[in-house]
């Protein structure tokens, strides 16, 4: 086997990268960008959730008042009560629909390739984009359905699960395709052999093997639906009355209705913790941290 020699004077075989300071500077650009497009906004939120300020002027520090504060708002339970809702229903709707589409796509059906295509379009759109347009869809003048949905509480509750399921659907059904594909197909043959139907196969194999794809799908939708905000503040602006009013659109009050930006900085930084939180513990109950292969099914 050819070899080159390394720096050290020693023989390398030829096909192996070693691993060292090119790897970092590679890597460089991204560690920049989420620096200063991650890590600094958040140190300045937890900054500012210490301070009194609204906009103007410099910020005055106020110790734990803000923290306080958010303990003892009455709007708080509410709030986090209808977000682990949202976040409860939106799982449960769009791991369902996706799982099913993901599996099926990942098949050799007649036309996947371009009725997959066609089910990704909603993701290419920017929230506010659809939102606008379900708004105008429910408008019980104009709309398509003559009833007052986003009038009522259930119905504006469910009309945001619906909205946001038809947008982030299709980026996890690309999810589960990915993963249905790396199961080996040798497991279905066995299965067959002996007398498994689909079905049985479906329960049996398939979700086995995407468990811990559904982790991953699960945790990414967890920390999205906690910075969820577009789609309540067009849809229903938190109403009826207060009955959509997630802790997001709090945040948004309390920023930009009450030029309160510290108090606002503080529900951010709660969100950040509990997002962080619950992706560690999901991570921790399910033993995706102890995954080793690389490929579901091995």
């Amino acid at each position: 086997m050819s070899s080159t020699v390394t720096s050290g004077g020693e023989k390398a075989p030829r096909g192996k990268v070693r691993a060292g300071r090119p790897g970092a500077v590679w890597a460089l650009p991204a560690v920049l960008f989420f620096t200063f497009f991650a890590v600094v906004p958040m140190a300045l939120a937890f900054y500012l959730s210490f301070t009194k300020w609204d906009g103007l002027g410099d910020p005055k520090p106020v110790g734990l008042a803000n923290w306080q504060k958010l303990l003892d708002d009455p709007r708080l339970t509410q709030s986090l009560t209808l977000t682990l809702l949202l976040m409860a229903a939106s799982w449960v709707f769009q791991t369902v629909v996706s799982l099913l589409l993901g599996v099926w796509a990942a098949g050799r059906q007649r036309n996947r390739a371009i009725l997959s295509a066609i089910f990704f379009v909603p993701f290419l759109l920017s929230s506010t984009a659809i939102a606008l347009l379900f708004y105008a869809l429910l408008d019980p003048n104009f709309g398509v359905i003559r009833a007052n949905i986003l009038g009522s509480s259930s119905g504006a509750f469910f009309a945001i699960v619906f909205v946001g399921a038809w947008q982030f659907i299709p980026f996890h059904t690309l999810i589960y395709q990915g993963g249905a594909r790396q199961i080996p197909e040798v497991l279905y043959q066995a299965a067959a052999i002996d007398g498994a139907g689909r079905y049985r196969q479906f329960f049996s194999i398939t979700l086995p093997q995407l468990r811990h794809t559904i982790t991953t799908s699960t945790v990414l939708m967890v920390v999205g639906l906690l910075t969820y905000f577009e789609t309540v503040l067009i849809l229903t602006k938190g109403g009826p009355g207060t009955d959509t009013a997630i802790l997001p659109y709090l945040m948004y009050e309390a920023g930009f209705k009450s030029y309160d930006f510290g108090y606002a900085s503080t529900i951010a930084s709660s969100l950040v913790v509990a997002a962080t939180g619950l992706s560690l513990l999901l991570v921790r109950l399910t033993g995706f941290g102890r995954m080793r292969s690389t490929r579901e099914g091995m």
